[in-house]
Order: structure tokens, then sequence, then C-alpha cells
């Protein structure tokens, strides 16, 4: 069989919706190749992609796990992705540095839909990738069908590269082997061992020819040589075909679609063979990143803070060799670390192609690329984060942990950088974010275990402002004597509202000296202090304050006196000038497919959004974005919802566009809710 045979170890990365079975698919390739001995099982906890105490306990995988194995003499490292669309930063990070994308799906139409933002993402940057059709032991669909829902939502052609045996079985028909549509031959499963190669049956020749067929037409729209064949009949030799999927899969021009079913092993060695001849290698992987120049070069895809090892970069090594001590980019690599199922064996030096942990090199983030030079190629770029769509306000149970969450936070958002946290300027709360409340506990859960640190967590408040309706005149006057020098201030100020989105105006009309040049700061940072909470609670904003006249005292008066008069005539003129509440909006958009606009629709209307446009969504076939106005408070649980609504692959981004008066109901119950926070 015709096809490369690289020297160098090769990494691929599994990846796809929560509940596809990718976990189960490592235990399989790892147990296949020898790697283990005995595999686990997701009832049990078992799994190796799963040895994350989150992870167990919440039977998924919520991080990168990274395995190696051999197969026919050839290295392999497998790069365990998490499903969960919360935790998608992870997966997006680890198949940049992959040479091939496994994506693995389940024969239901109805799931299809969840694979359009992983294959977006693939497109994007050009990742090579095949599709892996799980749990196919006993799935009901025709595959003509999963392949049309499979096809709507890729934007490059399936290659279909075997087609099901189906034989009766005690529940309906069940798929008991596949005919390889290259080789056209057809082999039976066994759970656990590898398939017997069997006589095709008469009924199956009829389809296989089809499907054969189908898959030829496909592969000759890259290649002229073999589009003459097929349009003269001719039958193209079998390795003109194996050379032909190899070439068009590491260009990223096709999609080969295998079948099995992990739990029993099935379709796994023909998927590891697949990889075998197909999947480009390092090389490749670094010329698609900008990285083919340099002599030795290493990508960082993932860092881990362990609670005995301290910090673990995962790397891999996309050009010349590593060893212990080196110092790359001016870092030292204190450890390097080979990963296996459930930890690291520490090695003396790594290749290209290699997936390696590098200990002790605190200063390594990820996307950084360690180079000889020092210095990161101009044409390598590395995707921005995905932006925060969720957040809560949190604090250490214990007051003296605070110093010690901010520095926790800091390293989880180092191992994540879809995490986020800060303070907020106007409720003073510190802030966790990230893309679900899954996302959330689970940071919430690792700094408990790892750090120690139990945390509150609550819904963030809303950075409410206020106003003012109305014009007033205001006198106040503070005056102390208490032996010796006393305070004297006496300010007449006026006060009216301005525009939206003017801020704060201080004017200076006093005249004659009434009050002496160097009090007028005092007067307005009097003015200024107040305004940080207004009647109703809120900071005041879009407000003028005028200095018109006022009295002083050649030896009782002080910048402080004029500071607390001025705060005293503002304090009793704010309740007449009309205070008003103001809700931050927010401009929203929206993307789902076109089928769900409708859902969307309802979503934007039942939240006091107003729609202003519905438009294509640019490079989306077949999706449109909606473009709203939106309350802050809103949008705190928005993404729940409309990933409920859109199985999950609806997303948003938001900005803030302005603010707008809140009365009535709505606004008497956020002025006693504040007012109760404030109470406690």
């Amino acid at each position: 069989m015709a096809g490369r045979q690289p020297v160098a170890p090769r990494c691929a990365a599994l990846i796809g919706p929560y509940s596809s079975g990718k976990t189960t698919l490592l235990e399989s390739l790892l147990f296949v190749t020898g790697a283990i001995s005995k595999k686990g099982n997701a009832k049990d906890h078992t799994l190796v992609g799963d040895s994350a105490p989150e992870a167990r306990a919440r039977g998924m995988s919520v991080e990168v796990s990274a395995a190696t194995a051999e197969f026919l003499g050839e290295k392999w490292t497998f790069l365990d992705c998490p499903g969960a669309v919360e935790l998608s930063q992870d997966m997006r990070n680890a198949v940049l540095a992959a040479d091939v994308a496994i994506v693995v799906a389940e024969p239901q139409t109805e799931k299809a839909l969840t694979l359009a933002p992983i294959f977006r993402f693939l497109d994007d940057h050009k990742i090579p990738h095949l599709l892996f059709v799980n749990k196919m032991d006993h799935a009901g669909l025709r595959v003509r069908d999963v392949m049309d829902a499979l096809q709507a939502v890729s934007s490059r052609p399936l290659v279909l590269r075997q087609v099901p045996i189906r034989e009766p079985g005690k529940n309906g028909d069940e798929v008991s082997g596949y005919v390889d549509l290259v080789s056209e031959r057809a082999y039976r499963y066994h759970p656990g061992a590898p398939s017997d190669l069997v006589k095709m049956p008469e009924e199956m020749l009829p389809r296989e020819q089809e499907a054969r067929g189908q898959m030829l037409e496909r592969l000759a729209d890259f290649d002229d040589h073999l589009l003459e064949q097929l349009l003269g009949d001719a039958v193209p030799s079998k390795e003109e075909v194996y050379e032909q999927l190899s070439k068009d899969l590491a260009q990223d021009l096709i999609v080969p679609v295998l079948m099995g079913a992990a739990e029993l092993d099935y379709g796994v060695r023909r998927l590891l063979k697949t990889l075998r001849h197909d999947v480009p290698g390092a090389e490749a992987t670094a010329k698609r990143l900008g990285l083919e120049s340099e002599g030795t070069a290493a990508l960082v895809f993932k860092t881990y803070h362990q609670a005995h090892s301290g910090k673990i970069a995962l790397a891999r090594v996309l050009a010349g060799q590593l060893a212990d001590g080196q110092t790359l980019s001016g870092q030292r690599i204190g450890a390097l670390l080979r990963p296996r199922p459930g930890g690291y064996d520490k090695i003396a030096n790594a290749g290209a192609g290699d997936v390696v942990g590098l200990g002790r090199m605190d200063h390594l983030q990820t996307g950084h690329v360690l180079t000889a030079s020092g210095k990161t190629p101009a044409a390598f770029k590395w995707p921005e984060p995905l932006p925060p769509l969720y957040a809560l306000a949190v604090d250490a149970e214990n007051r003296n942990d605070e110093v010690k969450l901010t520095a926790a936070l800091a390293k989880l958002a180092e191992e994540d950088p879809s995490l986020r946290f800060g303070h907020d300027p106007d409720t003073h709360e510190l802030l966790l974010q990230g893309q679900g409340d899954i996302h959330l506990q689970i940071a919430l859960e690792r700094l408990k275990l790892r750090f120690n640190l139990p945390v509150k967590a609550r819904r963030p408040q809303v950075s409410y402002k206020e106003t003012i309706r109305g014009k007033v005149q205001q006198h106040a006057r503070f005056k102390r004597q208490s032996g010796g020098h006393g305070q004297f201030g006496d300010v007449h100020v006026e006060i009216w509202p301005l525009e939206r989105g003017q801020g704060f105006e201080f004017h200076d009309r006093v005249v004659g000296g009434a009050v002496p040049r160097t009090f007028i700061g005092s007067v307005e940072e009097g003015i200024r202090e107040y305004l940080v909470k207004g009647p109703l609670g809120f900071p005041v904003v879009d407000v003028a304050a005028a200095l018109f006249d006022g009295q002083y005292h050649s030896v009782d008066s002080s910048d402080m006196a004029f500071k607390t008069a001025a705060r005293m005539a503002m304090q009793e003129a704010m309740p007449k000038c009309q205070p008003v509440l103001l809700e931050p909006i927010f401009a929203v958009d929206i993307a789902a497919p076109a089928s769900l606009t409708s859902r969307v629709h309802s979503l934007v209307t039942g939240r006091r959004g107003h729609i202003l446009q519905i438009a294509s969504k640019d490079g989306w076939d077949g999706w449109e974005v909606v473009e709203c106005l939106m309350p802050q408070s809103e949008l705190q649980d928005l993404v729940i919802e409309l990933r409920s609504l859109t199985y999950g692959v609806g997303h948003f981004t938001y900005r803030f566009d302005h603010l707008q008066e809140l009365s009535g109901r709505l606004a008497d119950k956020v002025i006693e809710q504040r007012q109760t926070v404030a109470a406690r």
C-alpha cells in the first residue's frame, strides 16, 4: 500500500461533542496498541483520560489528557480533549499543535448540528481531520442519512471509507462488520480482538459499488488524472486511491469518514492503520503554524499546576531536539517529561514530533513558542482565547485567604486562557468569568481540591448607575468649634443633568473672591466623593455642578471644611433633583443556525431585548446573526438558555452600548435589593 511512513512521532487530537465517546476511544487506542494491559470504563470512572478528580466526579473529561503509544513501530501521542462546549478552549489549543484531529461523532442525525463549530474551527485553521462515527454496533439509522446530516455542517466534502455490514440480531439489525471501500474487502468484528477477513455478502455488493463510486467522485474533484479515469470508465488502482486520500487529507481538502464502536474496539485498528498511512507529520504541522524555518521549535499548548510537582507545560516539539537542562527562549528546561497514562516519565531528550512536559519553567504560557534564537517567527499567530460569557462573584470563605485566592485564580487562568478574573470597578466584586456555569463550577472545585481554598460564589451585581432629571440650587455650611482653630466652609452650588454619556462636569462661577481659589478644588473633590453613591444607592453619572457663591473664614476655613460642606450640599440637593435609575444596555450579536432563529427571537424578546436586525453570518453557510440590544441584567445567564435552545452551538458577543432609564416596579426591586446588600 502506498503512503508516507515518517520516522518522527505524530500526534492526533481526539475531539467531538460531549458523550460522543472520545475518552472511550482513547482507552481503546491505548489497549489495542498495548500501551495499557486492561481497559477501564466510563461507568466505573476508571478511564485513563478522566484521571482528574473533577473529571471522575462528573463522569466527563475536564481538561486535555495526553498519552503515548506505538503502532506498527511508529510512535503516537493522543490528546483526549473535553467535549463539553464550555471547555472548548482546551480543545482549540490542543488541536492546533496536533497533526490531525479525529472528530468523534454519534450516528444520530439530530446531534450532527453540534459538530458545526468544531468543523468551522478546523477549517478556519486548515487542520487535517477525519471523522470517526462511534457507537455503530447498534446504529439503527441508515449511513446515507447520517452522512447527509454530517455533510450539512461540514464545508469540506465527507468521504466515506467504509460501509457497515448488518445482520439480524436480538434487537433488530446489528452491525457485525464493515466493507473497506478502497480495498473492497469485508471484515467481521470481534469484541476486543482484530477483525476477521470474510467474504463480502452478495447483498452488500450493490451498496458497496454505489458507495465506492461516490468516494471516487469526491476524490476526482481534486485530481484531474483520477477524473479522466472515471470519465473513461477506467478503474483506478488501489494504490492511486490510497495516495489521493493521503494527499487530500494532508491538505485539508476532504474529511475521510470511518466507523466503529470504541467500547468494543470495533474499527479501532482500521482507524490506526488510516492514521499511519494518511496523516502528515510534524514538519507539515510546523509549516501550517508558520514555524517551518526554525531549527528548533516547541509549541506550548497547555499548562498544569500540579500539587506536588509544580507547573508543567505541555508542548509539541515541531523541529529540532530538546534536552534536559537546555536553554530555549532564555529559559532553562528544568525537567523534560514524557506523558503516559496517568502521569509522566522523566526523559533525557526528545525530538521533532514528540509531545513533552516541561517542568520548572514558570514563565511559560499557553501559545508560547520556544526557539533556539529566542524569537517567535512573525508568521506564527496564536488565536485569541474565547471571550467570557458567564460570571460569578467570588469570595474566600476565610477572609484571610483573599490574597491566596487571587494567586490561585491566576494559576487557573494560566491553565485555561478562557477563564478570567478581576475586580469590577463599579460593584467592587471579585468576578470569575468563563464559558458557562459548569466551567466555573469546575474552577471552584479546583480551588478547593488543589489549593485548599473553599470559595463562596454568587450572582454578580449589575453595574447600575443613577442620574437626575431636575435642576436645583443648594446652600450648605459646615461649622465646628472645638477649641483652638475651628472648621468653617460655606458653599452655594447649582446641580443640573447632562446629556447621556457626558459623565460629570464641574464649573467655577465664583466672583469677587467669595471662596478663595485654594478651596475651589476641595469643593469639587467633595462633590466627586458624594457622586460615588447617590440617593438611590448607585454611582451618579451625567451630572454637572457649579460653585457660584460661598463664604470663608480667614482662620477656620480649610480644605477639609469646604470638602465636607460640598458633600453636605450634594446630600441635601440630590433627592430634590428627581433621581432616576440607569440600566446598562449592551449590544449583543447572537449567532445560530438559521433554522433556529425563531427560537433566538423569542429568547431576546423574553429578556426585554430589542432586535435591531437579522443578518446572514459571514462565512457561515446557513447561519444567521440576531443583532439586538439587551439589558445587562438579562445577559448573566443568557448563555445557558441559548445553548439549551440551540443544541449547544449558539454563541454570542456583547459590548456596552448605553445607559437607559429604568423606572416602575423593576427599578423599585433593584433599589430594594441594593439596599439589602448594603445593609449586610
